[in-house]
């Protein structure tokens, strides 16, 4: 009976609890940059997207991805033109939130490969413009 009141107390916080909204819909279409951690140095990619095709631009390299839109908030994402096995498997991308102008995700491969663990890795993306 002593643990009515911590119990109740508790469900009256936690119906309080509001997750943020995600405004994925404003990060479908225009031109981003990315940093990232590889090895000791921090690099930065700008990419820029429509509901359909993105365009990388990484260490003096373009890439062309096509794009699906699974959900308002998630997108499977596959190079145009791999130039290796790896690069045939397709990505999914998951925005968990979204503020002002950036937005942060999840991704991993779509297809686990046979005795490797599935590795998912966050991101933040900062929209700097709306043109594509």
């Amino acid at each position: 009976m002593r643990k009515f009141p911590f119990i109740f107390l508790l469900l009256i916080l936690l119906s309080c609890y509001s997750p943020s909204d995600r405004l994925c819909t404003d990060f479908k279409t225009g031109t981003f940059e990315f940093e990232t951690l590889m090895g000791t140095e921090i690099v930065k990619t700008r990419f820029t997207r429509n509901d359909s095709i993105e365009i990388d631009f990484f260490d003096n390299k373009i890439d062309t991805f096509s794009i699906r839109w699974i959900n308002e908030c998630e997108y499977v994402m596959k190079k145009l033109r791999p130039q290796n096995m790896a690069e045939k498997d397709p990505v999914q991308f998951k925005i968990l939130s979204t503020e002002g102008n950036t937005y942060t995700f999840e991704y991993s491969m779509v297809i686990k490969k046979k005795n490797r663990k599935r590795v998912v890795r966050q991101g933040t993306a900062t929209k700097i413009n709306d043109t594509y």
